[in-house]
């Protein structure tokens, strides 16, 4: 065998590594993202704080948590002790299932970088016998859903860890009247700090809304055909020509 087939065989089993290590990181990415929204299903909490980088944070409904201990205050702090009486795992008469579909993900060239938009359409609600004082506490069924535009990283371990989780829930509905009579802010916005706020994020994001509000969430990948950036301001930009034209 020549020594220029030796070489173009060569350089073909290395870009069939190259292909088959994204394949794989992209897969476990994806059941990384897939055991978080089991994980949260049930109000595992300690364990979801696991799956963070020690840098990680979450961006929630306004709300940016930073630090492994950030994070921690959102989903034990404040999760926790709001949803199931400070018990980590599921409680009887409460459910918040967050199924995680239309996962795309891109592996970064870097190996070690990968993200992820992904929708969630929740079903959640407390039943009429597992009530309480508190507003949160009181009977009823609803519907959420949210998209993720996620950042993950890659440890010297070996393991895929998320490092910002950036949920944007989109829009909720009571399960009786339906989306077309869901009131503005149907959850109110975060608006104190930490420390002020014992379980309150580390800052606030300004361009956050909510059904019947409608805008695009920015895309982390072009467009694969045309190479367009799919952001706001793109699509902003379209609808005010589509409105010059009349």
């Amino acid at each position: 065998m020549s020594e220029d087939r030796v070489a173009a065989l060569e350089s073909k089993l290395a870009d069939m590594e190259k292909r088959l290590t994204v394949r794989e990181d992209e897969l476990d990415v994806q059941k990384l993202q897939f055991l978080y929204g089991y994980l949260i299903d049930k109000c595992m909490y300690d364990q979801v704080v696991d799956l963070f980088t020690d840098d990680g944070e979450v961006r929630f409904f306004g709300g940016v948590w930073k630090g492994k201990e950030g994070v921690r205050r959102l989903y034990v702090d404040r999760f926790r002790k709001r949803f199931t009486h400070n018990t980590n795992g599921p409680i009887d008469g409460f459910l918040l299932d967050h199924p995680q579909i239309q996962p795309i993900v891109t592996i970064e060239d870097d190996g070690k970088t990968a993200r992820m938009r992904a929708r969630s359409t929740m079903q959640a609600g407390r039943h009429k016998d597992y009530v309480g004082d508190e507003p949160h506490l009181q009977a009823r069924q609803w519907w959420e859903g949210g998209l993720y535009e996620n950042t993950y990283r890659k440890g010297e371990d070996g393991k895929w860890r998320i490092h910002v989780l950036n949920y944007f829930p989109h829009w909720h509905a009571d399960f009786e009247t339906g989306w077309a009579n869901t009131d503005p802010e149907y959850v109110p916005f975060p608006k104190t700090l930490y420390p002020e706020d014992p379980s309150g994020p580390d800052a606030l994001i300004d361009d956050h809304w909510l059904w019947p509000t409608h805008k695009l969430l920015p895309f982390h990948m072009k467009h694969p055909i045309t190479g367009e950036e799919m952001t706001a301001e793109r699509w902003e930009g379209d609808v005010a020509r589509e409105k010059a034209r009349g």
